[in-house]
């Protein structure tokens, strides 16, 4: 027989929240800095994970690595507005799915633990205790604060410990970015992808495109999912 159910761990963005578009304080933010916009946002795509990872140092570190690999030169008074602006910019971009609270409210009740694992640069750790779900969370583990992004095990493992459960006894929610669904699923956690129609233009990097296994249209799905596994697991079944 198979571990009993003990937690869920959620991805955040596109998963708890809707899909990430980069919204029009990101230009201001290149303004502040001096920066060509366009250049801008190709260099934050490209130097993603290494900003994710802290491999850059801090925001405001980060900040000025880009702007002057796009031609600028900012005071150090520009890079802390322009880090401020940041982070209202990833505020206003975050819009947390509707199903989210009621979806985490509704894991609490059956007994099960949650955690937060996310790719992230410095501003999430700073914005989320702000947000509705974050009482609803019992950890969450941040790539920039760990120094490693997904899928590497030790990721997902610190949420585990944090937990105080093994990955057997954990199901993994994200949507797939970071191949960390295949991440998820090689260190012994059972992961469900959320295949949301409304995640075709949400803003991903490294995808797990061609993912096999399970998948839920909405996040109000995983409760299913949770429920088939607990009574598969419970005394006297088997999983069939």
């Amino acid at each position: 027989m198979l571990p009993a159910l003990r937690a869920v761990v959620f991805d955040f963005f596109g998963t708890l929240t809707r899909p990430v578009r980069r919204g029009p304080d990101h230009l201001e933010t290149a303004r502040i800095l001096g920066c060509d916009p366009t250049l801008m946002t190709a260099l934050l795509d490209a130097s993603y994970y290494r900003r994710a990872s802290g491999d850059l140092g801090s925001a405001a570190d980060n900040l000025r690595w880009i702007a002057v690999r796009a031609g600028a030169d900012p005071s150090d008074e520009m890079v802390q507005a322009a880090v401020a602006c940041r982070l209202r910019a990833v505020r206003h971009d975050t819009e947390l799915r509707d199903e989210a609270v009621p979806v985490l409210w509704a894991l609490r009740l059956r007994g099960l633990r949650t955690a937060l694992v996310s790719d992230c640069t410095h501003e999430l750790p700073v914005l989320l205790p702000s947000l509705p779900v974050a009482p609803l969370l019992d950890t969450a583990v941040f790539s920039v604060e760990e120094g490693v992004c997904k899928p590497d095990p030790s990721i997902y493992l610190a949420a585990c410990q944090r937990l105080g459960v093994a990955p057997a006894e954990c199901l993994y929610v994200g949507d797939g970015g970071s191949h960390e669904l295949t991440g998820a699923a090689e260190i012994g956690m059972t992961a469900v992808r959320l295949a949301a129609p409304d995640l075709v233009d949400h803003l991903v990097f490294g995808a797990d495109v061609d993912w096999p296994g399970r998948a839920v249209a909405r996040l109000v799905g995983v409760l299913d999912e949770v429920d088939h596994g607990q009574r598969a697991t419970a005394p006297g079944r088997m999983r069939g």
